[in-house]
């Protein structure tokens, strides 16, 4: 069966994605004896069989490609129009899918803040990276560092929460162990106001995404990116160098100075590895990203920075593999492993936002319940 379609509109989808006429068949070909064509895809008429395939690969809905409406590409529908290049030069059909996900979110809440008459103002004044990051991140934290906390995980909430006072609004996103392909990003900022973290197992990790996150509202500076800060990487942007050292600082607080007056690390003193990991827990701050720092400063050998570096990736890999040998071990037993499904810590400012066009009849129940992805009979504990 063959329908009219919208060309237009692939197109379209084809430039966010930023994804050649080739690469695009091929994956839309993937399984079958004969590859689908330019011209079956770019034809007056089209199979629906293929417009599901390119929909598996897009997920708008089969109704989209039919609308005659020509799309609209402006720079406030997609950051993808906005800026052309990113710290990640190789996103991945993940990462975009995540983050276009995230920007048809944004402006949806645009849009049903102005009807509910509520305002994102920002709060906080623009930087620049000729401003110093560590005195700027001595002035957030005043602001907005949280109640510390010895959970990780609780930290990274009221972190979050606090933002929120701020009109910042923070996401986490969730991929299943069995999804094909992962987005290849740790997180990334839109403007004004929303932040997107990746759930990683260690929370360290997200918690310094964050900070790092929070230093590109401060700049007002959109990126995508990995974020890693236990890489020793010279190639980084000026901005990227002042988002890692704003967080550095913003997570580090007073033991910044601590660590200035650190004796340079050697065999001699153990590498501070008592002190690092009292840091590391006070802070939240990895112990391998305070080992970098002390290498960006100096104050260790990049030989005895590996030294340590590989002492921390073989204690991590005899971890992974103690777990795949308990898992291994249940499953010979004929144990069945459960596990609640992971969901996302809820940005308060998102949670008041939903709430607040529902009294204002902006939004149904039907619709609450959609976009905070609950169940009708959960409804009551949210309005």
């Amino acid at each position: 069966m063959k329908v009219e379609h919208n060309i237009s509109r692939i197109r379209h989808l084809l430039e966010m994605y930023r994804m050649d006429v080739q690469d695009f068949l091929q994956k839309i070909s993937s399984g079958l004896k004969n590859p689908i064509t330019k011209e079956d895809v770019f034809g007056k008429e089209i199979q629906v069989s293929y417009l599901k395939r390119i929909d598996k690969i897009f997920e708008k809905g089969l109704h989209y490609y039919l609308d005659p409406k020509a799309p609209e590409k402006s720079k406030e529908a997609s950051v993808f129009f906005r800026k052309q290049n990113f710290q990640n030069d190789e996103l991945n059909l993940g990462a975009i899918k995540i983050v276009n996900q995230f920007e048809e979110l944004k402006l949806s809440l645009s849009a049903i803040a102005k009807l509910s008459d509520l305002d994102f103002k920002r709060q906080i004044k623009k930087y620049s990276i000729s401003d110093n990051p560590r005195e700027i991140a001595l002035k957030a934290r005043k602001a907005l560092y949280p109640r510390f906390d010895k959970n990780r995980r609780n930290f990274l909430k009221a972190l979050i929460s606090s933002l929120a006072t701020k009109n910042i609004m923070v996401f986490e996103f969730i991929e299943t162990w069995n999804k094909k392909e992962k987005a290849n990003i740790d997180g990334f900022y839109l403007k004004p106001n929303m932040i997107v973290l990746k759930r990683h197992q260690s929370f360290s990790r997200e918690i310094f995404t964050l900070a790092h996150e929070l230093g590109h509202y401060l700049l007002d500076e959109e990126e995508i990116e990995e974020i890693n800060y236990s890489v020793y990487n010279k190639n980084l942007s000026a901005i990227e160098r002042w988002c890692n050292d704003f967080a550095f600082f913003f997570l580090a607080g007073n033991y910044s100075k601590t660590l200035d007056s650190l004796e340079k690390a050697s065999s001699n003193n153990d590498y501070h590895h008592d002190f690092i990991e009292k840091v590391s827990q006070h802070t939240h701050l990895s112990q391998l990203s305070l080992f970098t720092r002390l290498l960006f400063q100096g104050k260790i050998s990049k030989s005895n920075y590996n030294l340590v570096r590989e002492e921390f990736e073989e204690i991590f890999r005899q971890r992974q593999e103690e777990k795949e040998r308990e898992k291994q071990l249940l499953k010979e037993q004929g144990v069945k492993q459960r596990g609640s499904v992971a969901k996302p810590i809820p940005s308060p400012l998102f949670l008041s936002t939903i709430q607040t066009a529902y009294y204002e009849g902006v939004l149904n129940e039907y619709e609450v319940c959609k976009k905070l992805n609950i169940k009708p009979e959960k409804l009551d504990k949210y309005i």
